[in-house]
């Protein structure tokens, strides 16, 4: 086991061993890919929700009065050990949970749905968003239990698409500009393709075939090799950072020159020191207001909550880790909500608290969280979109991701904010 997975653990036991009877704590499912395809963003994403629910317990002493019994589950990304394990918690009537990958969630849209479960993903697969199944759309039921914090893939990848029109222009580019989906042929990196490739098209980008590489690791020149001979000129990857990594590296080394659209997991500070200068340039969303280092109100919370699992203060919280903050306690305020006033802490009411604020930022996260609003019908939290450029100026072979971004050599620079349409033709696409 790694440091930052020990941390992890350690983080998930310091709310388990709240003190308080067995029977007075509230059981919360946390679901975490420490040790799967996609646990290179998991575990600084799950870490931030571990420490933020030990943060709770310890500070605020759990949800009126009663600490959370957090029971976290590393399934190594196979949603098979997903679904058999949501039955255990259902056994053990958790009363919400806060879950990780797009096929996983997917898969139990119909049951925390039939039980009543609040199911907070890290998956942010437009399907999800139709919370009253007025879509119409083939193949999206409705999931009235299901949030995330942040936009959707889909929407993330129309706001880069819309960002990159008007790239395409200030670069005095002649033509039409080329436009490739990348990414495994799995439900998440497939989640916002037609999505993405109807909006090109309506822009007016001339779409490729898409091309396909695995979610792990690999040797990935044959695909680089294709995007080099196609002539794109904007790539969206949609894999996590780990295998992305592996294309951005064998596309320098061809000489491939394109501009990368990374997904919301696709790229992070830990990504920009393993792959180094292959990394620079690559656009992509970041779900909080700042990063970390940047300065706002909410900042000294999520510092406070950072020494849950570093006591020294001095460890870097890359983007994920502050994003799973940020959905954690979302959950968090809405079953304060349902609790209030000596309230049945039920999935049913902190459903509910999900929908007792417009521009909804946790108390304490100003400036930090950006702004929910989820409606009965539209759980679209936002449609807001900033989105930020990965900047790489030397060797990040040497020295600490901390010590690189405190010395510049990676810095994550903001590009633009795109505020997205609220229309009915999307939800749930």
């Amino acid at each position: 086991m790694t440091p930052r997975k020990t941390l992890l653990g350690l983080a998930a036991t310091a709310a388990i061993i709240a003190p308080a009877a067995a029977q007075q704590r509230i059981p919360v499912g946390h679901l975490m890919d420490n040790s799967g395809a996609t646990s290179d963003v998991g575990v600084p994403y799950g870490q931030g929700v571990a420490d933020t629910l030990a943060w709770v317990n310890a500070s605020r002493n759990g949800i009126g009065g009663r600490p959370l019994n957090v029971l976290g589950f590393d399934y190594g990304y196979q949603a098979p050990r997903a679904v058999s394990q949501y039955q255990a918690w259902n056994r053990d009537r958790v009363v919400a949970i806060q879950g990780w990958g797009t096929a996983d969630t997917e898969a139990l849209v119909r049951f925390v749905t039939r039980d009543r479960i609040p199911f907070v993903s890290g998956s942010y697969s437009a399907a999800l968003t139709d919370a009253g199944g007025k879509s119409g759309r083939q193949g999206v039921e409705p999931a009235p239990y299901n949030f995330f914090y942040g936009p959707s893939y889909s929407d993330g990848l129309r706001a880069m698409l819309r960002w990159a029109a008007e790239d395409w222009k200030t670069r005095g580019g002649q033509g039409k500009p080329k436009y490739v989906h990348m990414g495994g042929n799995h439900p998440y990196p497939n989640s916002p393709k037609a999505a993405g490739e109807a909006l090109a098209a309506e822009l007016g980008f001339e779409v490729l075939p898409a091309i396909v590489f695995a979610l792990t690791p690999g040797d990935y020149t044959a695909q680089c090799l294709t995007l080099k001979s196609q002539g794109a000129n904007y790539a969206y990857l949609g894999n996590t950072a780990g295998s992305n990594i592996s294309v951005l590296r064998a596309c320098q080394t061809a000489g491939v020159n394109v501009q990368f659209l990374g997904n919301v997991w696709g790229m992070d500070e830990n990504a920009m020191k393993a792959a180094g200068a292959a990394a620079n340039g690559v656009v992509f969303p970041v779900r909080t207001a700042v990063v970390w280092g940047q300065d706002a109100p909410g900042m000294a919370t999520l510092r406070q909550i950072s020494r849950i699992s570093d006591a020294s203060g001095n460890a870097y919280r890359p983007v994920h880790y502050m994003a799973g903050a940020c959905a954690a306690m979302l959950m968090v305020e809405a079953m304060d909500t349902a609790s209030a006033s000596g309230g049945e802490l039920t999935g049913e009411r902190i459903r509910n608290g999900f929908y007792a604020r417009q521009g909804w930022v946790p108390k304490g996260f100003e400036g930090v969280c950006n702004p929910s609003t989820f409606t009965a019908e539209d759980h679209r939290g936002t449609l807001r979109v900033g989105l930020y450029r990965a900047v790489v100026t030397g060797d990040t072979s040497q020295g600490s991701v901390a010590e690189l971004m405190q010395s510049g050599t990676m810095k994550l620079q903001p590009v633009t904010v795109v505020e997205l349409p609220r229309t009915r033709e999307t939800l749930g696409w």
